[in-house]
């Protein structure tokens, strides 16, 4: 039987909890409170979570955007660092949660160390990421979180664009790659700094995903991502330069690249996932 709808939070609200907390929101955390309901329905909606699905969100804070995902999700687990949020948020969610209160678990602990979560395996991650560790936080649990089928972050703009960038594009780098291994990923929109308290001084982005299989290789992901590491530590540098260190020598990173089918003057930044991991395999098989 469906209870009442869920209550979401507004900018009164936000404040109103801060201030029972004495709250001070640190730019070390990364914590910026979304006070908009529009922003968080938004965010849901984009996501394409629904009710069967069990969400994963990182950084819940006051928890406006865990109040939007309870209207709609079987269930929320909110992964908090900070003790003071994580103590509060329970109480917050039995106040404007109704009967849907029961669906969320609210896990004290640092995103970028946990190894799992309490429950049922989690279908989706939605969060808006704490921008100073966005990046770590999501290659992370897409790491160590295989059932995570989709999912929609908000970020800083710039890493936004880092995540989706395309091979041959000025923003595709580490991230784009090491995110293309797991999933496919698009922007899925903008976001004002006028819907967070306090009001951050960079734009937002938000980051759709949907989880793939990685390419097809002998290589293990740690050998791979060492050769993506590698051939992005200096950009200017062909390919054979950036991987001699890796690979031991010019002349045996020449050996490989060319086996994996690669132009060893090319760069980093016009290959796709799949060429890193052609790469890494024959690393791995060109006798040293």
């Amino acid at each position: 039987m469906v209870g009442p709808a869920v209550r979401l939070l507004g900018a009164a609200d936000v404040r109103r909890i801060a201030a029972e907390l004495d709250l001070r929101p640190t730019k070390q955390r990364g914590q910026n409170f979304v006070i908009d309901a529009n922003t968080v329905r938004r965010i849901v909606r984009e996501s394409g979570v629904g009710s069967d699905d069990v969400v994963v969100e990182v950084g819940p804070g006051l928890g406006s955007l865990t109040l939007a995902l309870l209207d709609v999700a079987d269930r929320v687990v909110a992964i908090e660092v900070d003790e003071l949020l994580a103590g509060r948020l329970p109480d917050t969610v039995a106040e404007y949660a109704g009967d849907r209160a029961s669906r969320c678990e609210v896990v004290h602990a640092d995103a970028l160390r946990i190894e799992g979560v309490p429950g049922p395996p989690p279908s989706a991650l939605v969060a808006n990421l704490p921008y100073n560790v966005s990046v770590p936080v999501l290659l992370h649990l897409l790491t160590v979180l295989p059932s995570l089928a989709k999912g929609l972050v908000m970020v800083q703009a710039e890493v936004a664009d880092r995540l989706a960038a395309a091979p041959g594009s000025r923003t595709y780098g580490i991230p784009s790659v090491k995110a293309a291994w797991f999933a496919e990923v698009r922007r899925a929109g903008s976001v004002g700094r006028n819907v967070f308290w306090p009001a951050p001084n960079v734009d937002s982005g938000l980051v759709a995903w949907t989880r793939r299989e990685p390419p097809p290789t002998t290589a293990t992901r740690e050998q791979v991502f060492a050769v993506v590491d590698a051939a992005f530590a200096q950009r200017r540098k062909t390919l054979r330069g950036a991987l001699s260190g890796l690979a031991g020598s010019a002349q045996r990173s020449e050996e490989a690249l060319r086996a994996a089918g690669v132009d060893p003057t090319a760069r980093g930044e016009v290959l796709e996932v799949t060429a890193f991991a052609r790469i890494a395999e024959a690393l791995a098989e060109v006798p040293a």
